[in-house]
């Protein structure tokens, strides 16, 4: 060095370091003394939507399968903002969907099996209905049942994942914006009463179409009214069945929920069946599934590069089947092996795009995905719930409560 330049801690350089810490302390005096979250950054423009897409059981070995598979190349490479979350359950350390999706959708750790109530069975509020009480509007498109285990969570309250109907009734009490999936006859063939949840969908105000009468791919949305859409009567095929309405769902969607609120969305895409190939160690399947959201999050990222004020996020609940990815693995064909037929306890990635996407860097709870996308919406931060409860908690009562399997 020469006598020009300046030593690590000359006096310029003290001042700069000094008036910088100054600045970060007065900055979390600030945020303490209004009860803003010490850590979380004061966002200068809030974004007036969020998309949440959940890849049903899709770990870091699912991700990087698919990648290779489809020679080295994932819309999840264009996000910025990469964290994990840590997806255990109230009581179990190998959560299920509903546990999971309960814990994105209210900020709770709470038994397997809960459908949007907490540990103590309590119907807890859900990033949908906060948002949609404060104008925005709201939607969910699926590639399960709509009344499955990770859309239920957001718009339904109930004991066990198990009660279709009863989810069911609870949606339409809820009126999401938008609800695309399976599952019609829960709305109006059903075993526990008479009602025509369909026809009462319809005297609200919805359209409400299904896949035996109109297809989707040429269907026209109307966002002057809301829009139930039942792609199958119970489960949607597989991707490799034919199924091929998640893309377009995925694109048309964030424009017709912005037409029903100048106030910005809440939109949560699933690619729900990724999970079921996992569960049946169908490596293959799983890939493709994987590859289908893959084509969803393009359309999100699509729609959130043209419009700067959407926040995307990517996660899965949890990985399903301990997939590993083997030897003899080369581009554009990849040999996968399975530990287990069940949920893993593995850590979950988090991807993040748009404003508000640094809050998603790190390591940190499920729970966490709530109060970050509650702040990133200016809704404010309410007490995370962070501790893995060592009680056996409700899940300990089957008898009572229907466990529904490892889904």
């Amino acid at each position: 060095m020469t006598g020009k330049h300046l030593l690590p801690f000359s006096s310029p350089t003290r001042y700069v370091l000094f008036t910088g810490l100054l600045l970060l302390h007065l900055h979390v005096f600030a945020q303490q003394g209004t009860g803003k979250k010490p850590g979380y950054p004061v966002l200068p423009d809030h974004p007036i939507n969020v998309i949440l897409l959940i890849g049903d059981g899709m770990g870091l070995t699912q991700i990087s399968s698919a990648l290779y598979a489809n020679y080295n190349q994932l819309f999840l490479e264009e996000f910025p903002i990469v964290g994990f979350h840590k997806s255990y359950a109230y009581d179990q350390l190998v959560t299920d969907s509903a546990a999971g999706a309960t814990a994105f959708a209210c900020g709770k750790k709470t038994y397997n099996a809960a459908i949007g109530v907490d540990k103590d069975s309590l119907p807890c509020k859900t990033i949908l209905e906060e948002s949609m009480e404060r104008g925005l509007a709201a939607g969910l498109i699926v590639t399960s049942t709509i009344v499955h285990a990770t859309p239920a969570a957001f718009a339904a309250h109930s004991l066990s994942r198990e009660f279709y109907e009863e989810i069911a009734s609870d949606m339409a009490e809820t009126q999401p914006d938008l609800m695309i999936g399976g599952g019609k006859m829960y709305f109006d063939r059903r075993d526990g009463d008479d009602r025509d949840i369909i026809g009462e969908l319809r005297s609200k105000g919805y359209t409400v179409e299904d896949y035996s009468s109109t297809d989707i791919t040429g269907f026209k949305w109307n966002a002057s009214k809301k829009l139930a859409f039942f792609t199958a009567d119970k489960q949607p095929l597989s991707v490799s069945a034919g199924r091929d309405y998640l893309a377009l769902a995925s694109r048309l969607g964030p424009h017709f929920l912005e037409k029903r609120s100048e106030k910005g969305f809440f939109l949560m895409i699933e690619g729900s069946q990724i999970d079921w190939a996992c569960h049946a160690n169908d490596g293959k399947l799983a890939i493709k599934e994987i590859l289908d959201f893959n084509r969803a999050i393009g359309e999100v990222l699509k729609y959130a590069q043209n419009n700067q004020h959407t926040l995307v996020i990517v996660t899965a609940d949890h990985e399903t089947g301990g997939m590993a990815l083997m030897p003899g693995s080369k581009q554009g064909s990849v040999q996968t092996a399975f530990t287990t037929n069940n949920h893993t306890a593995t850590l979950i990635p988090v991807f993040a795009f748009g404003p508000g996407s640094e809050l998603f860097s790190g390591i940190y709870e499920n729970t966490e995905i709530y109060h970050k996308i509650r702040w990133a919406l200016g809704f404010g931060v309410q007490p995370a719930q962070t501790s893995l409860s060592t009680s056996t908690g409700p899940a300990a009562n089957p008898e009572k409560i229907p466990q529904g399997g490892s889904n």
